[in-house]
């Protein structure tokens, strides 16, 4: 793994991470009570979205710092998972209609 995989692994795991972490001890309008004129009772109320990606942060280096482990250790290469070595190219079909 080069160093722009490491940082595109790290994108998406950060990127997964928040959107999991977003709807947590979310506070809407409705529930508070307080709805502003012209929005709607499911606004969002109070969202601590600063705290939730210190905390995205944190959770997704040490899932980083896991699956960086698991492909630079070798625990999983891409021969594990390379199909078409495994189960060769399959039925050569002329006409393409797969019958």
């Amino acid at each position: 793994m080069g160093p722009v995989s490491g940082i595109v692994l790290y994108a998406i795991i950060w990127s997964m991470t928040y959107l999991i972490a977003i709807p947590i001890k979310l506070q809407t309008q409705g529930e508070a009570g307080t709805t502003v004129p012209g929005t709607h009772h499911g606004s969002p109320q109070r969202h601590d979205l600063k705290k939730k990606a210190w905390i995205t942060t944190g959770i997704s280096c040490v899932l980083w710092a896991i699956l960086a482990w698991i492909i630079l250790g070798g625990v999983i290469s891409l021969d594990d998972i390379d199909l078409y070595a495994r189960f060769g190219p399959g039925p050569f079909e002329p006409n393409g209609t797969g019958e």
